[in-house]
């Protein structure tokens, strides 16, 4: 059986955990946006001041920090896998890994609905550009990670109830481990993504904005 198929094979056996953590990733984006929505005025003022602070705290820089954003970067993503990865290795970890989809979810679609709600087009265009990039990596990374820690705790779940039916589980766990090192090191793209290209990209906008 070559790659493809194995893909094909493993997504048909698990497709509905893929749609739940699909769906679940996005029902935090769209709780996220109506979180902005339901904040009054004043709350709304107070984060813009702080948004707007930071902006010009970008705009004041004379080159932007590349080495400090791309460990920070890679430092969350590496600390936020490696906790579903741990998690996934127990079943009551389980609910924590969806929880940990969702306020991915949730912190996207509240940073790009706050964005866009505050500066209107020129918000959809910082977002665009800051936002978006890397995010074509990281949301597929956190789907897949999520969903392996999923069917990895399931798998547990399985054996301990059905403890008359004998399997290892050494093979499984060897996968699950090698997909998460595939994911940490894909971290690393999307951080050098943020890095060099949505940073930059957000820090030329910025300046022309306030300048």
């Amino acid at each position: 059986m070559n790659i493809q198929q194995q893909i094909y094979y493993h997504l048909q056996q698990h497709g509905t955990i893929y749609i739940f953590m699909i769906g679940l990733f996005l029902m935090g984006i769209i709780f996220g946006s109506v979180i902005v929505n339901s904040m009054n005025f004043i709350q709304k003022e107070d984060l813009y001041f702080y948004l707007s602070q930071f902006f010009e705290q970008i705009v004041d820089e004379s080159a932007p920090s590349f080495g400090a954003i791309f460990k920070n970067s890679y430092f969350f993503h590496l600390k936020y896998l490696l906790l579903i990865y741990v998690l996934g290795l127990s079943i009551i970890g389980l609910p924590l890994v969806w929880i940990l989809v969702f306020l991915k979810g949730l912190f996207i679609g509240f940073t790009v609905g706050f964005i866009v709600n505050q500066l209107g087009v020129q918000g959809l265009i910082l977002a665009a550009i800051s936002i978006a990039p890397q995010n074509l990596i990281i949301i597929p990374m956190y789907v897949i990670a999520g969903s392996f820690a999923m069917i990895f705790s399931l798998l547990l779940m399985r054996k301990l109830i059905q403890s008359n039916i004998s399997f290892s589980i050494l093979r499984p766990f060897q996968i699950y481990s090698v997909i998460f090192v595939v994911l940490l090191i894909t971290s690393l793209v999307s951080s050098v993504l943020e890095t060099y290209v949505s940073h930059s990209a957000m820090y030329s906008y910025l300046k022309t904005l306030y300048n």
